[in-house]
């Protein structure tokens, strides 16, 4: 009976070990895929267009209050 409840005891030790290497795998890969969306700064397209409007607005308002 000693036997067999090693034996358990052995296999649930050993499937414990496997989820908790399983969680810091999966750990590992999520912060690796974070690292790799890391903000790379404003569209240079949306940045264009937001100058742009605010010079056609400067440009308004010079001929309005002049």
């Amino acid at each position: 009976m000693k036997k067999n409840a090693r034996m358990k005891m052995a296999a649930a030790m050993a499937a414990v070990n496997a989820y908790l290497e399983q969680e810091a795998e999966a750990f590992r890969l999520e912060q690796e895929a974070a690292a790799s969306r890391a903000y790379t700064g404003p569209d240079l397209w949306a940045v264009s267009g937001r100058q742009h409007l605010m010079s056609m607005r400067n440009m308004v308002q010079r001929r309005l209050f002049k």
